[in-house]
């Protein structure tokens, strides 16, 4: 009989990792690798679907912009992707509307921006490859749609208690 083999923590920060704080800090270390895999992919899927300027704020904004076809304000944008700095969205909006991707117009003191034909025909080229690259690679870890879905349910929760930790700590 093979003695089985403890399994081991994988954090980045062990010094962060408390008793209690473990599975946390391999959630963590999860969501950094992940996030950097996540921020590759939408500017390499981006680049491949013929638009290889932009970063993966850029890509984003574009594509939440496209979501729905509805107008959006850049504090609807910031929102929607949780992004505190505006600058960052302001510039990425800047750069969109020079590329020829999306407009703006203003209504009183607010700009409501729509993507243009060549914005919405960079989402569905987006769409293509990343139904070819992805969606169909998705199939090898073997999570169904239930199961991402739940996954997805968990992150936001866990990014609503980021946030009010992130709040917590900049009052002290």
């Amino acid at each position: 009989m093979v003695a089985s083999k403890k399994k081991r923590k994988i954090v980045s920060s062990r010094h962060l990792a408390t008793p209690e704080g473990w599975p946390l800090s391999e959630v963590e270390f999860g969501l950094t690798v992940i996030y950097n895999a996540f921020q590759q992919w939408v500017v390499r899927c981006a680049a491949a679907a013929g638009q290889g300027d932009m970063n993966a704020i850029d890509v984003l904004v574009l594509h939440n912009i496209n979501h729905r076809n509805n107008e959006k304000r850049r504090v609807d944008i910031c929102f929607m992707l949780n992004i505190e700095d505006t600058h960052t969205v302001n510039y990425a909006l800047k750069k969109l509307v020079k590329l020829g991707l999306i407009e703006g117009a203003k209504r009183g003191k607010e700009v409501f921006y729509t993507t243009t034909t060549q914005g919405r025909q960079l989402c569905d080229e987006y769409r293509n490859i990343r139904e070819q690259c992805l969606v169909q690679s998705l199939k090898t870890i073997e999570q169904d749609g239930d199961q991402l879905s739940e996954m997805a349910e968990n992150l936001r929760a866990l990014s609503g208690l980021y946030d009010q930790a992130s709040r917590a700590a900049a009052s002290l």
